[in-house]
């Protein structure tokens, strides 16, 4: 059976990339950075590894126990929910090493394996703030931006030995915990001036009726693995296809 390894398995679209994968006959290794029993439910194709991702020895680790592979889902991230004033430069780089460096030194890890088989893919959970601006999201969407050009740019030199790169791009997603991690790291550090503004995006955030769902994003993901003419960049859920169409994003 083809095996692919997830990171971020702990909640929301991690769990249900693994799910959906498992169902459809996949051997999976789910990472996370603490695992524990009940996460996912008992398989006999399943594996749970520790994987903090900006931890290069983790990293080492991870893919010494999960073997070969054939697929690869940087799913991990951190978001940052603040007005830039707000947002510290501690905050900024923690956004940046999870959601940027993380990804790169996975695929970069697995790059050698892909290369030697001449086969393998890697797929990077970005987001459609990168399509258009979102306010008090400007570190978050910096990271997730610069994870676009990594993999485009990337997915070039890759194709040279039959390797495959692709971009999965969700909408809102406001009742996942990656959302409540996001507020969570505003703390009570919003500055005054911004105070009224940041909780008014908040709350429109929280109370949108088109959202993502984790079983979209597990569809597009799945795409992006299986269908080797997959576009680069694929929308996940309704609100994100209706942001490719309201900024002309060609879904290629």
């Amino acid at each position: 059976m083809p095996k692919i390894l997830i990171t971020g398995c702990s909640t929301g679209f991690g769990r249900a990339i693994a799910e959906h994968f498992l169902a459809r006959g996949w051997d999976v290794v789910a990472t996370m950075r603490t695992p524990r029993e009940g996460i996912l439910p008992p398989h006999e194709a399943l594996t749970l590894l520790p994987l903090d991702v900006t931890d290069p020895d983790d990293i080492t680790a991870a893919l010494s126990s999960a073997g070969p592979i054939d697929a690869l889902v940087n799913n991990a991230g951190v978001g940052l929910l603040n007005a830039l004033e707000g947002a510290t430069p501690d905050n900024m780089r923690a956004v940046f090493a999870t959601n940027v460096f993380g990804p790169i030194a996975l695929t970069r890890a697995v790059m050698p394996q892909f290369r030697e088989r001449g086969a393998g893919v890697v797929v990077n959970i970005s987001s459609t703030v990168t399509l258009k601006p979102l306010p008090a999201l400007s570190a978050y969407s910096a990271s997730k931006a610069a994870l676009n050009a990594f993999t485009e740019s990337f997915a070039i030199e890759a194709a040279l030995f039959g390797v495959r790169a692709r971009l999965v791009l969700p909408g809102l997603a406001p009742s996942t915990a990656f959302a409540q991690n996001a507020v969570a790291r505003m703390g009570l550090d919003i500055p005054a001036p911004y105070e009224a503004f940041v909780t008014e995006t908040l709350e429109g955030l929280q109370t949108a009726t088109e959202v993502t769902t984790s079983e979209d994003v597990a569809q597009a993901v799945w795409q992006a693995v299986t269908d080797p003419d997959a576009p680069m960049k694929i929308p996940a859920g309704t609100d994100a296809e209706s942001w490719f169409n309201e900024v002309g994003q060609p879904v290629t």
